[in-house]
């Protein structure tokens, strides 16, 4: 990642250190030339150092511009590097992968552990190279003046930037690991309030959720003071080093009878210079610590395997006409005691519609998972034209294989924007053409805004039958060959949903289409009914067929449409 603006991250360097080394020349320099005119010698002699003093302080101030610039750029860079790559790596986890995350604990891993990319660039690359650098030639220049005090100097900076910061290390390292699991959780406890306010309210849990975030919050507030407290400690004592080793410098400067007098300040000022890119390694090391633990979490979003396995080189999209067939699918999920589908065969050819019922966890969702490819079938063969739907491209798949999933999202934009996400170059008139087929036109037209109509977060904004037509349109302005409805009619009341399947019965007609659904109203409209009972196919027919014999489908069927009581 960091290898890609490795040319911006050495100028970064590059510029601080010839920052450091310019304020520890002005220093120095500053200080000769202080001590040398007080011993008022010709304005001559001083010229050169004027002039340095001079220079040193524009370039210090150049420099300095130049390394701000150049480090938030590599680490802007890399930043947007990275989000891009964690992004990337979701795309093909979603939906089987993600439910591994709770949604504010990803957001978390693509925001705050993304940004401490940032502050591994700016506050601990950058300030390690540069001291290591300008310690070096502190310690040399020592050297060549007096050898003595250089080495009271290197054993001082090495105290101040390797000892205590490595000491640091030893008392923060649990506690930087904790850091980040710990705001994700507050960001989970949040976000649980702000989503779930209206339940908790409705069964008076308010308090007890306010109670478990305020703890999440002090848990989170202890950690940080304990890292404030550790980064303070090792700066004062990085600190009370550079003092005891400016002091030993300078002594040993003054019992130094060969040394000219006009160097004493200079050592001594050098001495205390050296110091400053030192310092701030102690809460680079902080930052280093959490930026490790916030790359092992940014890391196993990277390292996880995808639900689906993308082919090398995939088969050509298929056409408008496809045939999909269903040969003794079975699906498990990881850790699971059973199969969620159990040798399911199904076929569905141009124009053919099939309805799939079962009780909840027969595995309906799943089998419309496995035929979106969403998720990979751990036994038997799910063919697309004749070809293992594995040979070819997710994303070709769910271009002749899409429709409406049981949780289909609505952006929090306008109706216009959330139906030309299956059709980005959609005209008005196809817009308006999905809504009929919908039964949402009248509706839409009779807004104020119309199709600029904001739908709210989710669709909170519009009823539950609204938000199922939308998600009905958005689907059918995509024009897939094959139309996949799972429970389209979830949260609805009994006439809205009657009345949404009759739509979604006629506006696909036509179409193959495979309904998944608990409802049983209107299923006389469909080729086949299948019902499945923990995940294998115990019944199949029409429906007439299926209500006029015992078994599961009838025992549905009288479940929903009672027999009236005898007068």
């Amino acid at each position: 990642m960091l290898r890609a603006h490795l040319g911006r991250l050495v100028l970064a360097v590059s510029a601080s250190v010839v920052t450091e080394l310019a304020a520890l020349a002005l220093m120095g320099t500053a200080a000769w030339l202080l001590a040398r005119a007080a011993q008022q010698p010709p304005l001559a002699a001083l010229s050169l150092a004027i002039v340095g003093v001079r220079a040193f302080a524009t370039a210090r101030g150049v420099f300095r511009y130049g390394e701000r610039l150049a480090g938030h750029d590599a680490a802007l860079r890399a930043l947007a590097t990275l989000r891009g790559r964690v992004y990337d790596a979701l795309v093909p986890l979603a939906p089987s992968g993600l439910p591994a995350y709770r949604s504010a604990d990803l957001l978390s891993r693509m925001v705050s552990d993304v940004e401490a990319v940032q502050d591994l660039v700016v506050r601990v690359l950058v300030p390690v190279s540069t001291a290591v650098v300008v310690a070096g030639v502190a310690v040399g220049f020592t050297a060549l003046v007096l050898p003595p005090a250089a080495v009271v100097l290197a054993i001082g900076l090495a105290l101040a930037g390797v000892v205590v910061p490595l000491l640091m290390v030893s008392a923060a390292r649990r506690t930087a690991r904790r850091l980040a699991p710990a705001r994700a959780e507050l960001a989970e406890r949040h976000t649980d309030l702000l989503h779930g306010s209206a339940d908790l309210a409705a069964f008076g849990a308010t308090e007890q959720a306010l109670t478990d975030a305020e703890r999440a919050g002090e848990r989170l507030a202890r950690l940080e003071r304990g890292t404030a407290l550790t980064t303070a400690l090792g700066g004062a004592g990085s600190m009370l080093v550079q003092g005891a080793t400016t002091v030993a410098v300078t002594v040993l400067a003054l019992d130094a009878g060969s040394l000219a007098g006009v160097m004493v300040p200079v050592l001594a000022l050098v001495a205390l210079i050296s110091f400053e890119p030192v310092l701030p390694l102690v809460p680079a090391v902080q930052r280093l610590l959490e930026s490790r633990a916030s790359m092992r979490r940014v890391l196993a979003v990277l390292d996880a395997r995808p639900p689906v396995a993308e082919p090398a080189s995939p088969l050509p999209a298929p056409g408008r006409d496809v045939t999909v067939e269903l040969r003794s699918v079975s699906v498990r999920y990881p850790e699971a005691s059973r199969d969620a589908v159990d040798g399911v065969d199904l076929r569905l050819t141009p124009g053919r519609r099939v309805a799939v019922v079962g009780t909840s966890g027969s595995g309906k969702s799943t089998l419309l998972a496995c035929l979106m490819r969403f998720i990979e079938p751990s036994a038997g063969t799910v063919l697309l034209n004749g070809h293992d739907v594995r040979d070819y491209d997710g994303d070709d798949v769910r271009a002749v294989i899409t429709g409406v999933t049981q949780d289909a999202h609505l952006f929090h934009t306008t109706i216009r924007e959330n139906l030309r996400l299956a059709r980005p170059d959609a005209s008005d008139d196809d817009l308006l053409g999905a809504l009929e087929l919908a039964r949402l036109r009248d509706w839409v037209s009779s807004l104020p805004a119309g199709l600029d109509t904001e739908v709210g977060e989710g669709g909170g904004q519009v009823s539950g039958g609204q938000r199922q037509r939308l998600a009905l349109a958005r689907a059918l302005l995509a024009d897939p060959p094959v139309v996949l409805l799972d429970e389209p009619t979830e949260g609805l009341d009994p006439q809205t949903a009657d009345e949404l399947v009759a739509d979604l019965l006629a506006t696909t007609r036509g179409r193959s289409t495979v309904l998944v659904t608990h409802r049983l109203f209107g299923l006389d409209g469909v080729d086949e009914v299948v019902v499945l009972h923990a995940g294998r196919v115990v019944q199949r027919g029409t429906h007439a067929d299926l209500v006029a014999v015992a078994g599961p489908y009838q025992d549905l069927w009288w479940a929903s449409h009672p027999a009236p009581a005898s007068k």
